[in-house]
């Protein structure tokens, strides 16, 4: 049961953390948590903030004889990302998640945890409540719509917090200490066609499924070499065209702009006397795609299933063949790393969504860098493969990463707290996601930032799970951090 969760250790995070998950808050929909969120800080008789955005701030006074320290924010946002497995009954917006023990991990059954970042709410309201804490002025700041456009953080107006020093609490392993992030934009191509060309005469029509993949977050997750469905479906459709007369009628891949496409779908149809070789052609692509992404992907299924209705029209010839020629030829996945920071990726892109019905074609990317030209240079790529396939192409919802501070004073209180803690020097990193800190920092340029969390696993994806263990070390040298800073 998902109750169970609540006598976990630290018993005041997993109670908060039980009471997330039993609250609807995809992205979009964050009403009723940032409702709640209030709810706690006017019962702890704390000034409890709302911004025009909907961002909530609740302020704890400092424990006596630390009124002059500085002043610490400790920042997450209250949303998730709503991804469930296909055969999962699951409204995001209504039904709570279905959290349960395995082990040492807490996960959920069919769909996305919420750990991300939930955990780090749960962090927030438990500092909030806790009385033996001793601290310097302490505010909680919860932004809202963070996985689509960093919503709250854009919306954030300088004056709505007055912190000195900035804990965001939205990292996923632990023993790590985040001092950078990568910044980020939208890509986005369409292409609009007259859908008015006939099914082939003789075709049979087939129904294409590719599940299984595991998916993940398209930054923490791009370097694992996971497989990207749009990819790995459009790569068997050019050569079923290519080779035995398939006509493309619709395709229904990935989902949000910050997940790696996990299904992919499509329908297609082809001659009669192709019907066997197209079988056998999907049985080709099931080995060759578990061959080249052993160890990697242990559940791919690529299935084929002829349809008893043919549809009237396909997609016609030209347009088919330009898309399919855009999609193959277009940049996905790791695209650069960092040589400053080795093992960490610079530049990438997920092709997030690709879909084609009724007349149109979209396909949406999430492009990330670290490096503003790089990231500007890898949009300009996708650009032009899609707008010499005839589509339009637009960028939007960019952001700005976070510059490290070599500097930064949290960062060396954060280190000698991990280090007393764990008995061993965490890592200095850069993320490959985009943190609210980069944009916090644009509103907010004299914060001193960092970011940290426990061990979270799969985020973005229906295997998303976080550490029970190091959920309780990380709270420890929250409190420790809290006391330290003079």
């Amino acid at each position: 049961m998902a109750a169970e969760i609540k006598n976990l250790a630290p018993q005041v995070v997993w109670n908060y953390f039980y009471e997330l998950t039993q609250i609807p808050r995809p992205t979009g929909h964050v009403k009723e948590v940032t409702e709640y969120i209030k709810s706690v800080g006017e019962k702890l008789n704390l000034e409890t903030l709302q911004d025009e955005v909907g961002n909530v701030l609740i302020c704890k006074p400092a424990t006596p004889g630390m009124e002059n320290c500085p002043v610490v924010t400790l920042q997450s946002h209250v949303d998730m990302v709503p991804q469930k497995n296909a055969a999962t009954q699951h409204d995001f917006t209504k039904d709570p998640i279905d959290a349960y023990i395995d082990g040492e991990w807490v996960t959920a059954r069919g769909t996305t945890l919420g750990a991300d970042n939930g955990i780090g709410a749960s962090y927030a309201l438990a500092i909030l409540t806790e009385k033996d804490i001793q601290h310097g002025p302490i505010e909680a700041l919860f932004t809202v719509d963070e996985e689509v456009g960093m919503v709250g953080a854009n919306g954030l107006k300088p004056g709505f917090s007055h912190g000195d020093i900035l804990i965001n609490l939205d990292s996923e392993s632990e023993c790590e200490l985040y001092v950078g992030c990568a910044g980020g934009v939208d890509v986005s191509a369409r292409l609009e066609f007259k859908n008015e060309e006939p099914t082939p005469e003789g075709d049979v029509a087939v129904y294409l499924s590719l599940t299984g993949l595991k998916g993940g977050h398209s930054g923490m997750d791009i370097d694992l070499g996971r497989g990207n469905a749009n990819k790995l479906l459009f790569r068997f459709l050019k050569d079923a065209v290519e080779n035995n007369g398939a006509r493309l009628v619709d395709f229904d891949g990935g989902s949000l702009r910050n997940a790696i496409p996990r299904e992919a779908f499509a329908t297609i149809t082809i001659p009669e006397d192709e019907a066997d070789a197209l079988w056998e052609l999907v049985s080709d692509y099931q080995e060759t795609f578990t061959r080249e992404y052993t160890a990697i992907e242990d559940g791919i299924l690529f299935e084929a299933k002829r349809l008893d209705k043919v549809p009237a029209y396909v997609v016609p010839e030209e347009i088919q063949d330009s898309i399919i020629n855009a999609i193959e030829a277009c940049p996905n996945g790791v695209i650069s790393m960092l040589t400053s920071f080795p093992g960490t990726v610079e530049s990438s892109s997920n092709m997030a969504r690709v879909q084609v019905k009724d007349g149109l074609f979209e396909v949406k990317f999430l492009v990330r860098s670290s490096s503003e030209s790089r990231k500007m240079y890898l949009a300009s790529m996708i650009e032009s493969t899609f707008s010499l396939a005839g589509a339009e192409v637009e960028f939007d919802a960019p952001y700005n990463g976070w510059e490290p501070n070599i500097n930064s004073s949290i960062m060396k209180y954060m280190k000698e707290a991990y280090e007393r803690g764990y008995s061993r020097t965490p890592e200095i990193k850069v993320i490959h996601a985009g943190l609210e800190c980069g944009i916090i920092q644009g509103a907010m340029p004299k914060m001193d930032m960092i970011s940290v969390g426990p061990d979270i696993r799969h985020p973005h994806s229906p295997d998303e799970k976080v550490h029970i263990a190091s959920v309780e070390r990380t709270w420890h040298v929250l409190r420790d951090v809290l006391s330290d800073i003079k």
